[in-house]
């Protein structure tokens, strides 16, 4: 093991002590890339077998925000995490396209190529839409799916705060970015905030640091386009027949427990949770919780 991996690997091994997860095994998963229609996808496989389970990534983060999800289920799951376009080590849209219809499109695509058979979908903020909008058309070959920390409905306060955040300017150094970080999410150990940074970040040409995810759609038209795009989808969601469960971060400034109600009672089979001691980014906050809420509710719906 060259001493990049060993670092990656000890790095994962404190995020699963902080967080009081124990796997059977600390490693991590395979790297792999695939095209889907015409752009290239980069996917975390973290094996196991059982039901699959296809993680997607909230807006300015990538595949290894799921790391200390995934390397528990997949004990019992088929966990794969999925750059979606614009992030991690997959393509940027040449054309600007991150419509949720474009979205849907490339999880459709993925799915197919992977040859992932009614999989869940766990979902977290755009995830969470961009599964909303495939499971508009494809709840019937879905097992269930898992929304975490947002609806059609969300705080604009708090998605312009983690905007702000997201559209960070070039910075000297990592050290740089995890001193904001640790300001903008204090819930998180600094060691953890750190790892994420390391799969987040990309050096410049110029020697500078700056956030991997395409950063070009924040103009105000561009926003207004994603408002208008969720009063669409919210006005389909009867259309979604799996099972699915809302899980709202009891600290969230995105998600008020009022909306995930509501957001729940819209769908034909869905229900909420609170998970404390999380934020918005729940997976990151309190994956132990998480775990819990998300195995009770397979359990519920007879998903093994």
């Amino acid at each position: 093991m060259n001493k990049e991996r060993a670092d990656e690997l000890a790095m994962f091994g404190t995020a699963l002590e902080i967080a009081d997860l124990h796997p059977n095994e600390i490693s991590l998963p395979e790297d792999h890339h695939l095209i889907v229609g015409a752009m290239r996808f980069h996917y975390l496989d973290w094996g196991g077998s059982g039901t699959p389970i296809l993680f997607l990534h909230g807006g300015g983060l990538n595949a290894h925000t799921w790391d200390c999800v995934a390397v528990m289920l997949r004990e019992g799951y088929r966990c794969i995490a999925l750059d979606q376009r614009g992030h991690g080590d997959s393509e940027w849209s040449p054309v600007l396209d991150y419509r949720f219809i474009a979205h849907a499109g490339d999880i459709e695509g993925f799915i197919e190529a992977t040859r992932l058979e009614r999989p869940i979908l766990v979902g977290q903020s755009m995830g969470g839409l961009n599964s909303l909008a495939y499971a508009t058309r494809h709840s019937d070959q879905m097992r269930a799916m898992v929304i975490v920390d947002v609806s059609p409905e969300v705080s604009s306060s708090g998605a312009e705060r983690i905007r702000a955040f997201t559209a960070t300017p070039e910075l000297d150094s990592p050290e740089a970015f995890l001193e904001r970080a640790v300001k903008f999410n204090p819930l998180r150990d600094p060691a953890v905030l750190r790892r994420s940074l390391y799969y987040n970040l990309r050096q410049t040409p110029v020697g500078k640091w700056t956030f991997k995810h395409d950063q070009r759609l924040r103009s105000d038209e561009g926003m207004r386009s994603f408002s208008e795009a969720r009063v669409r989808l919210a006005s389909e969601l009867s259309s979604i027949r799996c099972p699915t469960l809302v899980v709202r971060g009891a600290l969230s400034d995105i998600l008020t427990d009022d909306a995930a109600e509501k957001f729940a009672r819209s769908l034909p089979d869905g229900r909420w949770v609170r998970v404390e001691k999380s934020g918005h980014n729940v997976q990151g906050d309190n994956p132990r919780a998480l775990l819990d809420a998300m195995l009770a509710f397979f359990r519920e719906a007879g998903i093994s």
